[in-house]
C-alpha cells in the first residue's frame, strides 16, 4: 500500500484538472449586439463585452437580465485599454452569465449617466436570449 501513495496524489491531480478543463465550446462570447438573437444551449456562458468609459460618467446600466432563462456570475467588471495608457481612457465592460433554464428573455442594457435618469440612454444594447 505504501508503494501506492506516491502515484495517487499526481493522479488525483490530473483527473481533477481533467474535469475542470474548459475548451471554449461551452462558452459564448457575445461582443455588441449583431449576434441577436443569442441562441444558448442550458448550462453554457455567456460573456458579453461591452466599450465602456466611466471617466465620461457614462454607465452601462442593467434594466433586464434576461433571469427567467440566465443566471449572473458576478458583477460588471470594467478594464481599461491596454495598448491607450492615457488616463480617462475608453475601455470595456464585461459581464458573465450562465443559461440556467430553457425558455426565451431579453438582456437589455443602457448606456446613460446614472444622474440623467430622465433623459435617453446614449447607447442601448437589447439582446432577445433563448435557451434550449
Amino acid at each position: 500500500m505504501r508503494l501506492a501513495l506516491p502515484y495517487l496524489l499526481p493522479l488525483g491531480f490530473a483527473w481533477l484538472t481533467g474535469c475542470a478543463h474548459d475548451d471554449g465550446s461551452s462558452t459564448v462570447t457575445l461582443v455588441g449586439d449583431d449576434d441577436c438573437p443569442l441562441h444558448l444551449e442550458s448550462r453554457q456562458h455567456l460573456v458579453l463585452t461591452l466599450p465602456s468609459n466611466p471617466s465620461t460618467g457614462y454607465r452601462w446600466q442593467v434594466r433586464e437580465s434576461a433571469s427567467r432563462v440566465l443566471r449572473s456570475l458576478g458583477p460588471e467588471v470594467y478594464s481599461e485599454a491596454k495598448e491607450s495608457g492615457v488616463v480617462g481612457s475608453a475601455g470595456q465592460s464585461t459581464w458573465r452569465f450562465q443559461a440556467v433554464q430553457a425558455g426565451q428573455d431579453s438582456l437589455l442594457l443602457v448606456y446613460q449617466r446614472p444622474w440623467e435618469a430622465g433623459r435617453e440612454p446614449e447607447k442601448v444594447f437589447d439582446c432577445a436570449i433563448n435557451v434550449e
